[in-house]
């Protein structure tokens, strides 16, 4: 009897400790396994059903768009036949305008009168954009503007593209006297559309529907005469928005510095932003 009391004594006391690993390793396998679970069944697609995909098609036809959009402009773009280090560049805005560069290379007269004409828009645009700064005391175009001429110049200067084939120059464009020029980007399509945002913030609305008139106009004669690149055009619409945001961003900035800069100093705020 001894023995048996023994022989249980040894048993109770037999050391446990790899079955508790074994236990605590099965334990966190199956909280990892739960959590997991729990993230997926927590996932948006799970709680799709045929109606909700077919209604993103009906509520939000345009992301829909643009999704079909990029399937199509990736297989253009990993089938199409890429231009040879030998040959000008493809540009579709040049292809469009065709006809009327045509019209501008055997008519230099007409090319000389359309190139004044968009050297006097250049100037409204400049003088616009000046006195809503130094007349009205809204800088917000003017450091838009700044910001734009600058980013234009490091990039313009980072990469220098080859001047179109058959450019048509002439000695009243803007920069006057041919002048050499960045191509990427356009600041004549950039400056214009800081000009408009400015006047459709302001409410003047005639004056910004003119500007975007007469910017049109422009991009079809910088096209025409062979002075920029489409991509050129189109960055430069994309610049316009881009730093007249910064330009608000930096605005608000500041604003927010002198409120704070105001109450450290005991003094109350009444200008709606504290």
């Amino acid at each position: 009897m001894n023995g048996g009391e023994s022989l249980n004594h040894r048993n109770n006391n037999k050391p446990n400790g790899a079955c508790d690993g074994v236990k605590d390793a099965r334990k966190k396998k199956n909280d990892e396994e739960e959590e997991e679970v729990g993230m997926l069944g927590n996932a948006r697609f799970i709680k799709w059903r045929v109606g909700d995909v077919l209604g993103v098609a009906r509520e939000h036809p345009i992301p829909c768009l643009l999704a079909a959009s990029l399937f199509f402009f990736m297989g253009v773009e990993y089938t199409l036949r890429m231009i040879p280090p030998s040959s000008p560049p493809f540009d579709l805005g040049f292809v469009v305008t065709v006809q009327i560069h045509h019209l501008l290379a055997s008519r230099p007269a007409l090319n000389t009168l359309l190139a004044g004409l968009n050297t006097v828009f250049v100037l409204m645009q400049t003088c616009y954009i000046l006195w809503t700064w130094v007349v009205e005391g809204r800088p917000r175009a003017t450091i838009a503007a700044l910001f734009m001429f600058t980013f234009r110049g490091i990039l313009g200067y980072s990469t220098q593209l080859p001047l179109p084939e058959g450019f048509l120059g002439s000695g009243v464009d803007f920069p006057v006297g041919n002048a050499s020029f960045f191509l990427f980007y356009s600041g004549h399509v950039a400056a214009s559309v800081i000009a408009s945002l400015d006047m459709k913030r302001m409410r003047r609305w005639e004056l910004a529907h003119t500007f975007d008139a007469l910017n049109m106009l422009q991009v079809v004669r910088l096209l025409s005469t062979r002075g920029h690149y489409t991509i050129d055009l189109v960055v430069g619409v994309g610049a316009g928005i881009l730093f007249d945001s910064l330009a608000g961003k930096y605005e608000e900035s500041k604003k927010l510095e002198d409120v704070t800069f105001i109450t450290s100093n005991g003094v109350k705020c009444h200008n709606g932003l504290s």
